[in-house]
């Protein structure tokens, strides 16, 4: 496999960085604000359900199995941080997909200089905004198929044990095909050419969609994962995926 893991990691960092620059500042407020609302309202629904889901599951242990309430806890949590990240982030991403283009746009455009054709403007943003949503129905559609296995094995006993593994590299796989779709769907290019570029650096896209997916599933940081995520994506793109 080509590609390096504490590469693609290294995209999202400098991702981050670059979120202060004054060419990018406006491009990042709006699905920034965005993100905060739906993050806010869809955790707080989450841990609650979560909670009461565990509560009930536990109290109908008998009290000689009660040891295996302290295996499960974490392991619940784990598996739930994963799932809930990539659903709340596909959301957030479906209503704010227009201004994450832009945003990949003009990371582009800082990095090489080049212009991007794309969309000009909030207003240009706004227009594309049903083409955004159809193109992140097809990333779901594509991901649903993958999550269902790896859920039911998250209840089969034994096997469940590698449900978070699975969890984790499942994430990893989607969110690096979720970000890098925004450079690639700017050179009007297909979702086939998405995974393609990605399988091209599995390690790089790997490193980089693992760490997005553990930021995911952390509170305050996820709300400023998505655009750090298009900046390292569109990163990753110009540097080693973009051939």
């Amino acid at each position: 496999m080509k590609g390096n893991i504490v590469g693609g990691i290294g995209y999202l960092v400098e991702g981050a960085k670059m979120l202060g620059h004054p060419a990018l500042r406006l491009f990042v407020i709006v699905p920034l604000v965005i993100n905060i609302i739906i993050f806010a309202t869809l955790i707080g629904y989450g841990l609650s359900f979560i909670t009461e889901f565990m509560e009930r599951w536990t109290a109908a242990l008998p009290d000689w199995l009660g040891f295996i309430e302290w295996i499960l806890w974490p392991l619940i949590w784990l598996t739930f941080s994963l799932i809930s990240g990539y659903l709340f982030t596909a959301v957030a991403l479906i209503i704010a997909s227009p201004f994450n283009g832009l945003l990949a746009e003009k990371t582009e455009e800082l990095v090489t200089g080049q212009p991007v054709s794309g969309p000009e403007g909030l207003a240009g943003a706004l227009m594309m905004v049903p083409r955004g949503i159809v193109r992140e129905l097809a990333k779901l559609i594509y991901y649903v198929p993958m999550a269902v296995f790896v859920l039911l094995i998250t209840f089969i006993p034994v096997l469940n044990a590698v449900a978070p593994v699975l969890w984790f590299l499942l994430g990893a796989w989607m969110m690096s095909i979720q970000f890098v779709d925004y450079p690639v769907d700017n050179h009007q290019l297909g979702f086939a050419d998405v995974k393609e570029a990605v399988r091209s650096r599995r390690l790089s896209s790997m490193g980089f969609g693992g760490a997005v997916a553990l930021c995911t599933g952390i509170p305050i940081v996820n709300f400023f994962v998505v655009p750090a995520a298009v900046v390292g994506a569109t990163l990753l793109w110009c540097k080693e995926l973009d051939r």
